[in-house]
């Protein structure tokens, strides 16, 4: 069956573990929070063996199937973690998915999360999982949700918020949930059982959203040129210069590009974001950019960097602003490429 993530722990609660789980959505925090809800409901009754597989490029899907069937010499219960970024099995996986939901062997648990999800995900191998187990669809919290949620998180802490306080703490973070949940933390910690007024929000909370060259990335990465527009104008406003602002630029366009062209060569990604360092929470946002331009494009947005830089610091004619704001813009939106040319 469907479920909803926020009554996932209740549904944990209430019943033993079904043989499968699929939590998918393209908001990392609350995939990460259920999927960890699960393991640890795992632990609790048990399944003291895990196993984590991850399906993307060549995976070959027998791992999945052969490591079912085999029996373990360390655990009577086993959690088989599958990692599966893209929400696509493919074909092999969809049957093989479908075939362990078909008939789920004793003692054993599939948990499947995925960073991306929509209706066009779905099919054979999900209504599968939804029969013998749940789906959990995690869909971005909406501008209008993003207040209940901060609340229900405070009170989740200990903490009581006024209406105000709470406008402000979602003003700061911007719709970031994961920095939301870091700056909720934060205020836990520092003032356990607070009853936090605008004034005190204001005290504790550091300002997440400010305009910083980090997040001016990642709304390119994210795929929103008009937020990445107004960030750079904020930045250009406060003082701040282009040279500045390009090493961490020219740093992730250059990261993206290798990790564009691992894919494009049909490599492991996941492995390959691993061994660059990038946080689990923000892999979903490096695959989604590098799934919308070809790895070609990534090398041009390279040299498009060392151009802008040069523009920068005068060894070339033209506006480095005007050259940075293109290049932020066609790294967030495919179809504005020809303004590079411009």
């Amino acid at each position: 069956m469907e479920l909803r993530p926020d009554r996932l722990e209740r549904q944990l609660a209430g019943e033993p573990l079904r043989p499968v789980y699929l939590v998918a959505g393209g908001e990392p925090l609350i995939v990460q929070e259920c999927a960890d809800a699960i393991r640890a409901r795992a632990r609790e009754e048990g399944y003291g063996e895990r196993e984590v597989l991850d399906a993307e490029g060549s995976f070959d899907w027998n791992a999945l199937t052969m490591g079912v069937a085999s029996l373990s010499l360390f655990a009577t219960r086993r959690l088989f973690d599958l990692r599966l970024p893209t929400g696509k099995p493919g074909k092999d996986g969809s049957e093989a998915i479908q075939a362990y939901c078909n008939n789920p062997p004793p003692d054993t648990v599939l948990l499947i999360t995925a960073q991306d999800w929509s209706k066009s995900h779905a099919g054979k191998w999900s209504e599968a999982i939804a029969r013998a187990g749940h789906v959990l669809p995690v869909w971005p919290v909406k501008p209008h949700e993003l207040l209940e949620w901060l609340g229900k998180r405070l009170r989740q802490r200990g903490l009581v918020a006024t209406p105000a306080a709470v406008a402000m703490l979602a003003e700061r973070v911007e719709g970031n949930l994961l920095a939301a949940a870091q700056e909720i933390d934060k205020l836990a910690l520092l003032s356990p059982g607070a009853q936090l007024d605008e004034d005190a929000m204001d005290r504790f909370v550091a300002d997440s959203a400010r305009f910083d060259v980090f997040k001016l990335v990642e709304a390119a990465l994210a795929g929103d040129a008009s937020r990445a527009s107004r960030m750079l104008r904020a930045l250009k406003a406060e003082g701040e210069q282009v040279p500045g602002l390009l090493p961490m630029l020219a740093m992730e366009v250059l990261r993206l590009g290798q990790l564009a062209r691992v894919q494009a060569d049909g490599g492991n990604v996941m492995n390959a974001m691993r061994d660059a360092r990038i946080w689990e929470s923000k892999q979903a946002l490096y695959r989604r950019a590098i799934d919308r331009h070809p790895a070609a494009r990534w090398e041009v947005f390279v040299g498009e960097a060392g151009r802008i830089d040069r523009i920068a610091k005068g060894r070339e004619s033209g506006d480095a602003w005007l050259a940075l704001e293109r290049l932020l813009v066609t790294m967030a939106e495919p179809k504005a490429r020809r303004l590079l040319a411009s």
